[in-house]
Formats: structure tokens, sequence, C-alpha cells
């Protein structure tokens, strides 16, 4: 299955301090979603950051759609295909829906792409059709979480970076947004996902890939991650609802 964003052997880190990535390698296929999961301090923002391109690796390569596109700057990599939601909200609340959807398309120069990718989000993300001209203030954490996800979508972007999309939301807006994570991937985009629900998070990837010290302890489907009760122990709060699955680690 070809893959829209490969890291390979990544040695990062900040400033002069050790790094934090120690030869960390994954794979996210078209239209899959892969999701990060590990203990604080495992490297998996700094993967995030690295993919796109807020984060100069010292060592390995970036290659989105099989390019090198390795140290080039936040511009240069959603040019190349990457789109990144950070953590938090980071709507502009003073603004309406539509002005918030439509910085995302600030490099469109072609009306008629506009009107094609406006229509495309607005299906993908009824609320945004729904709220279009309302400020986005006025929404609540997980409709404006997806306006983010809507603006990220408008350049028609190979592979979706979240970092912590449920980031202070109550239980039912996230059970909301990793709906919306879904129909991302339905829509066609890859996603690579970091979140702290780690469990949540598994339920709805269709890869896992579980970090401890800056490399990959273990990768697989999500569904097999999920089984595997040692690994529930140590990373997912608890064992899983399948126990008897032998452990893998």
């Amino acid at each position: 299955m070809a893959s829209e964003l490969s890291l390979v052997d990544i040695v990062a880190g900040y400033g002069r301090a050790a790094p934090v990535l120690r030869g960390f390698s994954v794979e996210v296929p078209a239209g899959k979603i892969v999701c990060l999961v590990g203990p604080n301090g495992a490297g998996k923002s700094t993967v995030l950051k690295v993919a796109g391109g807020l984060l100069k690796p010292r060592d390995g390569k970036v290659l989105v759609g099989g390019e090198d596109v390795t140290g080039r700057g936040p511009q240069a990599m959603l040019a190349a295909g990457v789109s990144l939601v950070l953590q938090g909200h980071s709507v502009f609340r003073e603004m309406t829906v539509e002005e918030n959807v439509l910085l995302g398309a600030y490099t469109l120069r072609d009306k008629a792409l506009l009107s094609k990718r406006v229509a495309f989000v607005k299906e993908v993300f009824p609320v945004v059709a729904d709220r279009w001209g309302s400020l986005a203030g006025l929404l609540s954490g997980g409709q404006q979480k997806q306006v983010e996800f809507a603006r990220s979508l408008m350049v028609d972007p190979k592979v979706v970076l979240l970092d912590e999309p449920s980031m202070g939301l109550d239980p039912k807006a996230t059970g909301t947004v990793f709906e919306q994570v879904v129909r991302m991937r339905d829509a066609g985009t890859a996603v690579l996902l970091v979140e702290q629900n780690a469990r949540r998070a598994l339920e709805t990837a269709d890869l896992g890939c579980v970090l401890d010290l800056g490399r990959v302890h273990i990768s697989g489907p999500a569904s097999e991650l999920l089984a595997d009760p040692q690994l529930g122990e140590l990373y997912l709060g608890g064992r899983p609802a399948e126990p008897g699955v032998k452990p893998k680690i």
C-alpha cells in the first residue's frame, strides 16, 4: 500500500539537548488513520513537528508521496500536501466560520477550485455548512474543532496531522470529534493522529504505533494493539476488553 507520508530513521530534538526521537520511523498509507500512542515524553508531538516542517530533523528523511521533503519549512510542507492541526483551539473567535475556513485556502487563486473545496468541506462537516455565517466564538469546543478540520482540508492535502484533537473537550464532544476524524479518512485523506486518549484513538485508527524513548516500541493494526493485555496495562490505562490474547511485547 502506497504511503502518503513516510518518516524514516528520524533523529530530532531541541537545541543542544539529547535527541527526543532516536531513529523513529512510521508509514502513513493513503486513506488510513495512523495513531501514535505512548507515555508523556516519548516524542509523539515531536513527530508531528518534524512531519509538519516545524522542526528540522538532525538525521533521517521525510517523504511525502515518495518525494524527499526533509528540512522544508511549514509553508513548503503545506504546498507538498501536509496540513497540521495544532492542539487546543486555533479558530479566530471574532471571525465567522466562513472566514476561518477560507483562511485555509489563502494559496488558492482558482475561484472554481475554491468553490469546489468549500462545497467539499461543507459536505464532510455538516456543522460547518449549518453555521457558515456564525461567529466561530459562538460554537462549542467540538464544533470549533470541526471548523479547524475543515480549514485544514481546503488545500486538498495528502495527509493531515492532528495533535491532541480531543484536548479540553467533554466526552460527548470528544466522540463527535473522533467521528469527524473518520469522515476525513473516508473522504480519502490520510491522517497521522497524536491523542492523549490512547484507547479511544486506537478504536478509531486503522494502524497504531507505540513510542517509547523516541523509538517505535511496537506497531501494527490498531485492533491488535487494543487486544494486547500487556500493552493495555502499560499504555492504555488498564487491560482491554478481550482478555486471553498473548502479549506481543
